[in-house]
This record gives structure tokens, C-alpha cells and sequence, in this order.
């Protein structure tokens, strides 16, 4: 029984997202020299990275599906008495996996591809900036400290503003997520280890 208990600890202390985190990392910088030609870090997305017909897209696809299995193993083992945060993670998470599932329309032209995959994508792609968003803010009720309830309002405003500078400075949009995605994730990573110590404590 006691083995039981005590493996059943190391799994729940595991940090399975930072190792993820740091693997999308790699692949949002370096995964455009092995796509297509033309592709910008600056200005095109890790979407059209995973796209359509795309040349090693399953490696951006695979990335953004062990994201949101990270997430959501980080949720389930350490979320469990907040559960609107919870909910709110697990959607994110779901999100991510569906990103990777339904990819993009490529970004060469006069190429065939599934409408209906590249219509899911951006529905799934809106769903994950909105759930993270308002996790984001939920979890101010959640921190301790004046810093945490801070630091994930600022995060919150950050992604909000990141996402809204995507639409509307397009031609800069790969730069903007990549920011978004090393905010988002980096707090994230912090937010859990802090819950994580906390119950430790």
C-alpha cells in the first residue's frame, strides 16, 4: 500500500509541461528552416506550421497535442479543489489537441486542402486564446500573494493584447504569438508550481 502511495506521489510531482514547454520552444524557432520556402518566423504563425500539406508539419501538429496532454495531467493533479480554473484549463487543453488534429490551410497558394479541417482549426484556435484568457483572470482569485494576483492580471492583459495585435499588425503575426505563447506558458508553468508547493507545504 505504501508503494502504492509513494508512486502515486512521484507521478502527481512530475512537471510534465515544462519539458513540453521547452520542445515547443525549439520547434516554433526552428522547425521554419525544415518547412516551406518563404515561411517568416516574423510574420507567419506555428499554425502554418502544422498546416495543410506542409512539409514536417506533424512535428508542430505533434507538439501542440503533447501540450495540451501536458496540461491537462498538470490540471488533474493539481487543479483539483479549483474547479472553475479547472474547467477553464482542461477547455484550453482540449483546444490545443484539436489545433494539432484540424490543421491550417497551407500557405502556398493553388493548393488542395480540407476546408472543412482548416474552418475546425480556427474555431479550435479562437477557442484556446479565449479559455486561456479567462483562465487567466479567474486565477486571480485563486493566488495568495498580491505578486501571483498581479502577475496574472498582467498575463491576462498581455495575451489579450498579443491576440489583438495578430488581427490587426498581421504582417507581424508569428512574432506576436511567439511572445504570446512564451508568456503564456512560462506563467503557467509558474501558476502550477505554486499551486504544486503550496499543497506540498
Amino acid at each position: 500500500m505504501n508503494f502504492f502511495k509513494q508512486y502515486n506521489m512521484k507521478i502527481k510531482n512530475l512537471r510534465f509541461l515544462l519539458p513540453v514547454f521547452i520542445f515547443l520552444v525549439l520547434v516554433m524557432f526552428i522547425l521554419p528552416y525544415y518547412s516551406y520556402e518563404g515561411y517568416s518566423i516574423i510574420e507567419h504563425t506555428t499554425s502554418l506550421l502544422g498546416a495543410q500539406n506542409t512539409p514536417n508539419a506533424w512535428v508542430m501538429n505533434l507538439t501542440f497535442i503533447l501540450l495540451g496532454i501536458a496540461i491537462f495531467l498538470e490540471s488533474l493533479f493539481h487543479l483539483k479543489q479549483y474547479w472553475i480554473p479547472k474547467i477553464l484549463l482542461n477547455i484550453f487543453a482540449l483546444g490545443l489537441i484539436l489545433v494539432g488534429i484540424f490543421q491550417h490551410a497551407p500557405l502556398m497558394e493553388n493548393m488542395t486542402y480540407n476546408v472543412v479541417y482548416d474552418d475546425l482549426h480556427s474555431v479550435f484556435a479562437s477557442l484556446v486564446g479565449f479559455s486561456f484568457i479567462i483562465f487567466a483572470f479567474t486565477t486571480v482569485f485563486v493566488e495568495k500573494t498580491n505578486f501571483g494576483r498581479i502577475l496574472a492580471f498582467l498575463v491576462g492583459i498581455s495575451v489579450t493584447i498579443l491576440s489583438l495585435l495578430m488581427f490587426n499588425l498581421s504582417d507581424f503575426a508569428g512574432l506576436w504569438q511567439r511572445l504570446m505563447f512564451i508568456i503564456a506558458f512560462s506563467w503557467l508553468i509558474f501558476f502550477l508550481e505554486s499551486i504544486r508547493l503550496r499543497k506540498n507545504c
